[in-house]
Protein backbone atom coordinates (compact mmCIF):
# COMPACT_ATOMS: atom_id res chain seq x y z
CA UNK A 1 0.00 0.00 0.00
CA UNK A 2 1.09 3.62 -1.20
CA UNK A 3 0.65 6.19 1.13
CA UNK A 4 0.25 9.78 0.34
CA UNK A 5 2.82 12.74 0.89
CA UNK A 6 1.80 14.62 3.75
CA UNK A 7 1.24 18.08 3.02
CA UNK A 8 3.47 20.57 4.55
CA UNK A 9 1.20 21.98 7.26
CA UNK A 10 1.49 18.58 8.52
CA UNK A 11 5.18 18.54 8.65
CA UNK A 12 5.60 21.88 10.70
CA UNK A 13 3.19 20.45 12.76
CA UNK A 14 4.76 17.76 13.52
CA UNK A 15 8.19 19.03 14.85
CA UNK A 16 5.74 21.16 17.09
CA UNK A 17 4.60 17.98 18.72
CA UNK A 18 1.52 17.35 17.12
CA UNK A 19 1.76 13.19 16.30
CA UNK A 20 2.45 12.17 12.87
CA UNK A 21 -0.69 11.08 10.51
CA UNK A 22 -1.02 7.60 11.30
CA UNK A 23 -0.30 4.31 9.57
CA UNK A 24 -4.51 3.62 9.57
CA UNK A 25 -5.04 6.88 7.21
CA UNK A 26 -3.02 5.19 4.82
CA UNK A 27 -4.33 4.80 1.03
CA UNK A 28 -3.85 3.55 -2.31
CA UNK A 29 -3.22 5.82 -5.15
CA UNK A 30 -5.68 6.04 -7.93
CA UNK A 31 -3.97 3.94 -10.49
CA UNK A 32 -5.60 0.93 -12.83
CA UNK A 33 -7.54 0.37 -15.95
CA UNK A 34 -11.00 0.90 -14.57
CA UNK A 35 -9.28 4.37 -12.78
CA UNK A 36 -7.97 5.51 -15.88
CA UNK A 37 -11.65 5.02 -17.88
CA UNK A 38 -13.57 6.60 -15.15
CA UNK A 39 -11.17 9.74 -15.51
CA UNK A 40 -11.31 9.75 -19.40
CA UNK A 41 -15.24 9.72 -19.28
CA UNK A 42 -15.49 12.48 -16.96
CA UNK A 43 -13.29 14.72 -18.90
CA UNK A 44 -15.20 14.05 -22.30
CA UNK A 45 -18.50 14.96 -20.53
CA UNK A 46 -17.09 17.75 -18.68
CA UNK A 47 -18.46 16.40 -15.13
CA UNK A 48 -16.90 18.00 -11.91
CA UNK A 49 -16.91 14.71 -8.72
CA UNK A 50 -16.47 15.28 -5.57
CA UNK A 51 -13.86 12.68 -5.60
CA UNK A 52 -11.58 15.37 -7.06
CA UNK A 53 -12.55 18.48 -5.62
CA UNK A 54 -12.73 17.03 -2.38
CA UNK A 55 -9.14 15.42 -2.37
CA UNK A 56 -11.00 12.38 -1.30
CA UNK A 57 -9.07 9.47 0.42
CA UNK A 58 -11.18 6.45 -1.26
CA UNK A 59 -10.95 7.77 -5.34
CA UNK A 60 -9.01 4.93 -6.10
CA UNK A 61 -10.75 2.49 -4.60
CA UNK A 62 -14.13 3.68 -5.55
CA UNK A 63 -13.27 4.51 -8.83
CA UNK A 64 -11.10 1.82 -9.56
CA UNK A 65 -14.47 -0.30 -9.04
CA UNK A 66 -15.87 2.28 -11.61
CA UNK A 67 -17.92 4.21 -9.41
CA UNK A 68 -17.75 8.18 -8.70
CA UNK A 69 -19.47 10.90 -6.97
CA UNK A 70 -20.76 13.55 -9.23
CA UNK A 71 -20.95 17.35 -8.19
CA UNK A 72 -23.54 19.42 -9.81
CA UNK A 73 -24.44 23.00 -10.11
CA UNK A 74 -20.46 23.43 -10.99
CA UNK A 75 -17.53 23.84 -8.58
CA UNK A 76 -17.04 27.12 -6.80
CA UNK A 77 -19.35 27.01 -3.57
CA UNK A 78 -20.55 30.09 -1.86
CA UNK A 79 -20.15 28.89 1.24
CA UNK A 80 -16.40 29.06 2.99
CA UNK A 81 -16.51 26.29 5.43
CA UNK A 82 -13.15 25.83 6.78
CA UNK A 83 -12.71 22.06 6.57
CA UNK A 84 -13.57 21.83 2.94
CA UNK A 85 -11.12 21.99 -0.52
CA UNK A 86 -14.13 23.20 -2.74
CA UNK A 87 -13.06 26.44 -3.98
CA UNK A 88 -15.19 29.66 -2.40
CA UNK A 89 -16.55 32.26 -4.86
CA UNK A 90 -19.21 33.89 -6.89
CA UNK A 91 -20.41 31.01 -9.34
CA UNK A 92 -20.76 31.35 -13.19
CA UNK A 93 -21.90 28.25 -14.25
CA UNK A 94 -25.52 27.55 -14.90
CA UNK A 95 -25.54 24.68 -17.04
CA UNK A 96 -29.21 23.38 -17.61
CA UNK A 97 -27.80 20.80 -20.00
CA UNK A 98 -25.77 18.95 -17.18
CA UNK A 99 -28.42 16.30 -16.27
CA UNK A 100 -28.35 15.42 -19.71
CA UNK A 101 -24.70 14.78 -19.53
CA UNK A 102 -24.77 13.81 -15.84
CA UNK A 103 -26.93 10.70 -16.91
CA UNK A 104 -25.81 9.79 -20.26
CA UNK A 105 -22.43 8.70 -18.31
CA UNK A 106 -23.96 7.42 -15.89
CA UNK A 107 -25.11 4.84 -18.21
CA UNK A 108 -21.72 4.90 -19.85
CA UNK A 109 -20.55 3.92 -16.86
CA UNK A 110 -22.81 1.13 -16.16
CA UNK A 111 -24.00 2.58 -12.42
CA UNK A 112 -25.44 0.42 -10.30
CA UNK A 113 -25.75 3.05 -7.49
CA UNK A 114 -25.03 6.99 -7.72
CA UNK A 115 -24.47 9.35 -5.75
CA UNK A 116 -24.98 13.13 -6.79
CA UNK A 117 -23.90 16.16 -4.71
CA UNK A 118 -23.25 19.65 -5.28
CA UNK A 119 -21.68 23.09 -4.25
CA UNK A 120 -23.74 25.56 -2.28
CA UNK A 121 -25.66 27.73 -4.70
CA UNK A 122 -26.97 30.61 -2.26
CA UNK A 123 -27.39 33.23 -4.39
CA UNK A 124 -29.72 31.17 -6.41
CA UNK A 125 -33.60 31.94 -5.58
CA UNK A 126 -34.41 28.58 -5.74
CA UNK A 127 -30.98 27.24 -4.42
CA UNK A 128 -30.41 25.01 -7.46
CA UNK A 129 -33.26 22.90 -6.85
CA UNK A 130 -34.46 22.40 -10.63
CA UNK A 131 -31.15 21.22 -11.54
CA UNK A 132 -31.35 18.68 -8.79
CA UNK A 133 -34.49 17.79 -9.64
CA UNK A 134 -33.62 17.31 -13.63
CA UNK A 135 -31.06 15.42 -12.83
CA UNK A 136 -32.21 12.60 -10.61
CA UNK A 137 -35.29 12.62 -13.02
CA UNK A 138 -33.23 12.39 -16.55
CA UNK A 139 -30.92 9.67 -14.22
CA UNK A 140 -34.03 7.38 -13.20
CA UNK A 141 -35.20 7.66 -17.12
CA UNK A 142 -32.03 6.70 -18.99
CA UNK A 143 -31.17 3.86 -16.36
CA UNK A 144 -34.25 2.58 -14.35
CA UNK A 145 -32.39 0.32 -12.30
CA UNK A 146 -29.84 2.59 -11.18
CA UNK A 147 -30.65 3.73 -7.19
CA UNK A 148 -29.69 7.40 -6.59
CA UNK A 149 -28.53 9.11 -3.14
CA UNK A 150 -28.30 12.80 -2.99
CA UNK A 151 -26.63 14.46 -0.43
CA UNK A 152 -27.91 17.72 -0.58
CA UNK A 153 -26.50 21.27 0.78
CA UNK A 154 -28.40 23.14 2.92
CA UNK A 155 -31.54 25.36 1.38
CA UNK A 156 -30.98 28.00 4.27
CA UNK A 157 -34.79 27.87 5.01
CA UNK A 158 -36.13 27.46 1.78
CA UNK A 159 -38.33 24.67 2.20
CA UNK A 160 -40.40 24.43 -1.27
CA UNK A 161 -36.15 24.15 -3.01
CA UNK A 162 -35.84 21.47 -0.65
CA UNK A 163 -39.01 19.32 -1.57
CA UNK A 164 -38.15 20.13 -5.44
CA UNK A 165 -34.81 18.75 -4.51
CA UNK A 166 -36.05 15.48 -3.16
CA UNK A 167 -38.79 14.69 -4.68
CA UNK A 168 -37.76 13.12 -8.27
CA UNK A 169 -37.31 9.47 -6.86
CA UNK A 170 -33.94 9.26 -5.18
CA UNK A 171 -33.36 6.31 -2.83
CA UNK A 172 -31.66 8.18 -0.16
CA UNK A 173 -31.54 11.52 0.76
CA UNK A 174 -28.25 12.77 2.98
CA UNK A 175 -27.05 16.22 4.27
CA UNK A 176 -24.04 16.10 6.01
CA UNK A 177 -24.35 18.29 9.57
CA UNK A 178 -20.37 18.08 9.19
CA UNK A 179 -19.56 18.43 13.01
CA UNK A 180 -20.53 18.97 16.64
CA UNK A 181 -22.97 22.25 17.25
CA UNK A 182 -19.69 23.77 19.84
CA UNK A 183 -17.45 23.82 16.47
CA UNK A 184 -20.73 25.66 14.02
CA UNK A 185 -19.21 28.78 14.31
CA UNK A 186 -15.53 28.10 12.76
CA UNK A 187 -16.26 25.20 10.71
CA UNK A 188 -19.68 25.79 9.05
CA UNK A 189 -19.84 29.85 10.09
CA UNK A 190 -22.59 30.39 7.41
CA UNK A 191 -24.80 27.02 8.30
CA UNK A 192 -26.74 26.88 11.33
CA UNK A 193 -26.93 23.26 13.28
CA UNK A 194 -30.65 23.45 14.04
CA UNK A 195 -31.85 24.61 10.48
CA UNK A 196 -29.67 21.61 9.44
CA UNK A 197 -31.34 19.07 12.01
CA UNK A 198 -34.82 20.55 10.74
CA UNK A 199 -33.72 20.24 7.22
CA UNK A 200 -33.28 16.37 8.15
CA UNK A 201 -36.62 16.16 10.08
CA UNK A 202 -38.54 17.86 7.15
CA UNK A 203 -37.12 15.38 4.87
CA UNK A 204 -37.59 12.19 6.72
CA UNK A 205 -41.28 13.68 7.39
CA UNK A 206 -41.60 13.99 3.44
CA UNK A 207 -41.24 9.94 3.39
CA UNK A 208 -37.60 9.90 2.84
CA UNK A 209 -34.74 7.84 4.14
CA UNK A 210 -32.47 10.28 5.57
CA UNK A 211 -28.42 10.47 5.98
CA UNK A 212 -25.97 12.49 7.36
CA UNK A 213 -21.96 12.77 8.18
CA UNK A 214 -19.82 13.94 10.65
CA UNK A 215 -16.03 14.52 10.42
CA UNK A 216 -13.96 13.71 13.86
CA UNK A 217 -10.85 15.06 15.00
CA UNK A 218 -11.87 18.89 14.84
CA UNK A 219 -11.95 19.36 18.42
CA UNK A 220 -15.09 18.02 19.26
CA UNK A 221 -15.23 16.07 22.31
CA UNK A 222 -16.61 12.43 22.91
CA UNK A 223 -19.84 14.12 25.39
CA UNK A 224 -20.63 16.32 22.34
CA UNK A 225 -20.93 13.67 19.41
CA UNK A 226 -22.93 11.72 21.00
CA UNK A 227 -25.60 14.96 21.73
CA UNK A 228 -25.56 14.91 18.13
CA UNK A 229 -26.23 11.32 17.46
CA UNK A 230 -28.78 11.74 19.53
CA UNK A 231 -29.87 15.14 18.34
CA UNK A 232 -29.89 13.64 14.55
CA UNK A 233 -31.94 10.12 15.68
CA UNK A 234 -34.51 12.25 17.71
CA UNK A 235 -34.84 14.43 13.80
CA UNK A 236 -35.58 11.38 11.79
CA UNK A 237 -32.27 10.11 10.75
CA UNK A 238 -32.22 6.89 9.29
CA UNK A 239 -28.11 6.73 8.42
CA UNK A 240 -24.65 8.16 9.81
CA UNK A 241 -21.35 7.91 8.62
CA UNK A 242 -18.33 8.76 11.27
CA UNK A 243 -15.04 9.74 9.42
CA UNK A 244 -11.27 11.14 10.31
CA UNK A 245 -11.48 14.97 9.56
CA UNK A 246 -8.19 15.65 6.99
CA UNK A 247 -7.24 18.93 6.12
CA UNK A 248 -6.67 19.89 2.77
CA UNK A 249 -4.27 22.90 2.67
CA UNK A 250 -2.40 24.93 5.11
CA UNK A 251 -5.28 27.26 5.00
CA UNK A 252 -8.31 25.01 6.17
CA UNK A 253 -8.94 23.94 9.92
CA UNK A 254 -6.16 21.81 11.87
CA UNK A 255 -6.01 18.46 12.39
CA UNK A 256 -7.01 18.63 16.25
CA UNK A 257 -6.46 14.46 16.96
CA UNK A 258 -6.62 11.48 15.03
CA UNK A 259 -9.51 9.04 16.23
CA UNK A 260 -8.00 5.25 16.46
CA UNK A 261 -10.06 2.85 14.39
CA UNK A 262 -11.06 1.20 17.52
CA UNK A 263 -12.65 4.68 18.90
CA UNK A 264 -14.33 4.55 15.57
CA UNK A 265 -15.47 1.09 16.93
CA UNK A 266 -16.91 1.98 19.55
CA UNK A 267 -18.85 5.55 18.23
CA UNK A 268 -20.56 2.59 15.83
CA UNK A 269 -21.97 1.29 18.85
CA UNK A 270 -22.94 4.47 19.96
CA UNK A 271 -25.02 5.31 17.26
CA UNK A 272 -26.95 2.19 17.12
CA UNK A 273 -27.69 2.39 20.99
CA UNK A 274 -29.31 5.58 20.05
CA UNK A 275 -31.88 4.03 17.37
CA UNK A 276 -29.80 4.92 14.23
CA UNK A 277 -30.62 2.20 11.74
CA UNK A 278 -27.12 2.25 10.12
CA UNK A 279 -23.63 3.38 11.02
CA UNK A 280 -20.60 3.54 8.96
CA UNK A 281 -17.63 4.36 11.19
CA UNK A 282 -14.24 4.61 10.15
CA UNK A 283 -11.41 6.57 9.46
CA UNK A 284 -11.36 7.06 5.82
CA UNK A 285 -15.33 6.54 5.97
CA UNK A 286 -17.24 9.81 3.76
CA UNK A 287 -20.22 9.99 3.13
CA UNK A 288 -20.38 8.31 0.23
CA UNK A 289 -18.02 5.54 1.25
CA UNK A 290 -20.02 2.10 0.49
CA UNK A 291 -23.27 4.10 -0.10
CA UNK A 292 -24.45 1.28 -1.89
CA UNK A 293 -25.42 -0.54 1.04
CA UNK A 294 -27.30 2.47 2.20
CA UNK A 295 -30.59 2.16 0.21
CA UNK A 296 -32.20 -0.93 2.11
CA UNK A 297 -31.58 0.52 5.52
Amino acid sequence: MIELPIIPSEQQRNRAGVPKRPDWLRVKLPIGPEYAKVRKLVDEHKLHTICESGNCPNMGECWGAGTATFMILGNICTRSCTFCAVATGRPTEYDTDEPRRVAEAIVLMKVKHAVITSVNRDELKDRGAEIWYQTVRLIKEASPTTTIETLIPDTKGNWEALERMISAGQEVVSHNVETVERLYRRVRPQARYERSLEQIRRTKAYGQRTKSGIMLGLGETRDELVKAMDDLAENGLDILTLGQYLQPTKMHHEVIEWIHPETFASYREEGLKRGLKYVESGPLVRSSYHAEKHVNV
